[in-house]
């Protein structure tokens, strides 16, 4: 049996499976702390399903830590950003297109040393031992504990950032080290970015991890954790804590691969409205569609895998305010105070909530404290959510063509109506839950994103060695190695480089290792 837990920013939701069978689940309101939270919600299930501990073999998290952690500047550590490139690359430098406030809280330590290689491995410049060395020397001086290193086309030869790095743990034993060859795809500045933003987690991955442990051994759950990924696969805790950026919008995913097991649909749009925000993105063989552009996080591009996800402001405890003749749902909500603040609950907050309550479109809480409210408020209110869902999906839609619209999560009962351009809507039973049981039933998986040059390789050695690195990728992470399976292979020309090069993207997903 396993565990899902997936911590919102409303609600911790957590359910047990047994096999592809959900035995039971609970949302309890996530916590300040939200170890507590997780807590709370773990003993609830165990009470309600009455599942001996001994039985659970793993539990599976989703968390938002990291993300808020960007979001609100707090938490991070000053990062050594050290980019192998020179005699190129010094008009960019490093972090220079960040919003500043952010830049300040990582400090700006920028180093830019020899290095780097061409697309096709050939040298720029060799690397100078010497020079890295120098390098630690002024990071120690300034107590840094963090580096991010980065060099010109890593992910096709990873060796210059491999040997500065061995250089720097020498000469600074305890100091956290993250690779862009590890981290983030082709494109200097964006997997640059991603890096410095790993390595500024690092701290606070190893105290989330922590709190993990802390929590699951306070009810004597001694089973492995793994923590869920955004690409709708998971990773060992020791995995997430040396790259915790890797679980950047993990919840939607979640949710989005929760909705492809309830429904049983593998191409799908999903719709999941929680407490505070709605994410909409598009189901394709079964995983969340990737994002073909980079993404911002906190302001900062990154090119790292991320799910092509649409969110906005509209949740169960979504604020509704009434301006003239129109209605504003949103963007702020009141979160996991809703059964503290909203009106059906005895608050004195109107919320999304109150309004399908006071139209008769759901059962939750004390209707008779909706009873006085306008009627043309709650119609207007109504029209909007309706509105608001009805654009996101159109938004999101890659064709004019209608196709199935699953609702998941605890805020689905916002919608009350047919969705313009769903040929069908599909509410699972467990909808409300759906984030929790895709962290539950999720794989393990590795990805490879090269390019190689075709000079000296035929096209199916290329396929064939990047296929390896992506399955070597996912055993790494966690996965048992004879149930890998390859998922998704893309090879793309480019003309516009010498040599008959080739761009190669292999996804590897497989059974999480119970070893």
């Amino acid at each position: 049996m396993r565990i899902g837990i997936d911590v919102g920013g409303t609600n911790t939701d957590a359910v047990v499976m047994d096999g592809s069978q959900v035995i039971g689940w609970t949302k309890t309101p996530t916590t300040p702390d939200v170890s507590s939270g997780i807590i709370t919600a773990l003993t609830d299930l165990l009470d309600r399903t009455a599942v001996a501990k001994q039985d659970i073999s793993a539990v599976m998290i989703g968390t938002t830590h990291f993300t808020n952690a960007v979001v609100e500047r707090r938490r991070l550590l000053e990062v050594a950003a050290v980019r192998l490139a020179l005699p190129a690359t010094e008009t960019l430098p490093p972090m220079v297109d960040w919003p500043q406030d952010l830049a300040e809280v990582l400090g700006q330590h920028i180093y830019l040393v020899h290095g780097g290689h061409e697309f096709d491995g050939r040298e720029i410049a060799p690397l100078d031992p010497d020079e890295i060395r120098r390098v630690a020397a002024d990071i120690r001086a300034k107590g840094l504990r963090s580096a991010a290193i980065s060099s010109v086309f890593s992910p096709v030869n990873t060796i210059m950032e491999e040997e500065a790095a061995d250089i720097l743990r020498a000469e600074i034993p305890d100091l956290y080290i993250s690779l862009s060859s590890q981290v983030g795809r082709l494109g200097l500045l964006e997997r640059e970015n991603a890096t410095i933003m790993n390595a500024s987690l690092q701290d606070l991955a190893r105290r989330v991890a922590a709190s993990f442990r802390s929590a699951l051994n306070h009810l004597d759950l001694h089973v492995p954790f793994y923590i869920s990924q955004n690409d709708g696969t998971l990773m060992s805790a020791d995995y997430a804590e040396r790259y915790p950026v890797l679980t950047f919008a993990s919840g939607p995913t979640n949710s989005m691969r929760g909705a492809a097991f309830l429904s049983g649909l593998k191409d799908a749009m999903v719709v999941d409205i929680g407490g505070t925000t709605s994410d909409v993105g598009m189901l394709i063989h079964g995983f969340p569609r990737e994002a073909s552009v980079s993404v911002e996080i906190g302001g900062v591009r990154t090119n790292f895998r991320m799910p092509d996800v649409l969110s906005f402001g509209l949740g169960g405890g979504s604020l509704v305010r009434s301006q003239a003749d129109q209605v504003q749902i949103g963007p702020d909500s009141v979160g996991y105070e809703l059964t503290e603040k909203s009106l059906v609950f005895g608050g004195s907050t109107l919320t999304t909530t109150d309004i399908v309550v006071a139209a008769n479109k759901a059962d939750i809480g004390e209707r008779s404290r909706v009873a006085d409210l306008d009627s043309v408020l709650v119609q207007r209110s109504i029209d909007e959510m309706q509105r608001m869902v009805d654009r996101a999906v159109d938004r999101m839609k890659t064709s004019a063509a209608d196709l199935p619209v699953v609702l998941v999560g605890g805020g689905s009962i916002l919608v009350t109506r047919e969705i313009q351009g769903a040929s069908r809507i599909v509410r699972p039973e467990q909808a409300p839950v759906a984030n929790a049981i895709g962290a539950a039933i999720a794989q393990v998986g590795g990805e490879v994103d090269r390019v190689f040059s075709l000079d000296g390789q035929s096209r199916t050695e290329a396929l064939d060695a990047a296929k390896q690195e992506a399955s070597d990728k996912a055993i790494a992470a966690g996965a048992s190695p004879e149930t890998i399976q390859i998922v998704d292979v893309e090879d793309v020309p480019l003309s516009y480089l010498p040599g008959n090069a080739v761009r190669v993207r292999v996804k590897a997903v497989g059974d999480l290792s119970m070893a």
